[in-house]
């Protein structure tokens, strides 16, 4: 596909902190731009340092920070933009705002258990949050609510990075944004 013909679109990585939704997504980005496509990614941990860095972690900072990305992402899906975004972004009625507001919004939920994601977190994330050091952590002491009906079903547990990558790949062709 030639990008004077790309449809833009946002593919939207839901699931627990270490749950595999960067790696999809970074993997992917390398894909679709192999391809010749416009392609912008927005992650949680760059977004946070930069667009949101005044936001802290209670529900209402982190509706707000989707909001904001909500608002980035339909500016560049509108304009022909594949954007990846991968966060955490925990609770259905944000999600179904951001669904509202950006055409072709595509939900790819990243399916992990809170084990696995346990021994995958190299920054010692989880153990802070079992241990109390910090508050408000997803999946520890503040609640995640897994996306009722996504698009895309990746479960990073069960497959390897290939396999996730293979399957949201020919999910979008699919939807007919390949």
């Amino acid at each position: 596909m030639c990008t004077e013909d790309q449809v833009g679109f946002t593919l939207w990585f839901t699931g627990l902190p270490c749950s595999g939704k960067s790696a999809i997504a970074d993997k992917l980005a390398e894909i679709l731009k192999a391809r010749g496509l416009r392609v912008e990614r927005l992650d949680g941990d760059i977004v946070r340092r930069s667009l949101t860095r005044d936001l802290g972690f209670s529900k209402a900072d982190r509706d707000e920070n989707i909001r904001r990305v909500t608002f980035v992402a339909k500016l560049l899906s509108r304009n022909g933009v594949a954007v990846l975004t991968s966060f955490v972004s925990p609770y259905r009625e944000i999600r179904a705002e951001s669904r509202k507001e950006i055409d072709n919004f595509v939900e790819a939920y990243a399916k992990c258990s809170l084990d696995a994601c346990i021994q995958r977190d190299v920054r010692g994330m989880y153990k802070k949050a079992i241990e109390g050091k910090i508050k408000e952590f997803t999946g520890i002491s503040d609640p995640y609510e897994e996306p009722l009906n996504p698009e895309i079903l990746v479960e990073t547990d069960k497959e390897t990075l290939e396999e996730s990558t293979q399957k949201v790949l020919k999910r979008l062709e699919e939807l007919g944004y390949l």
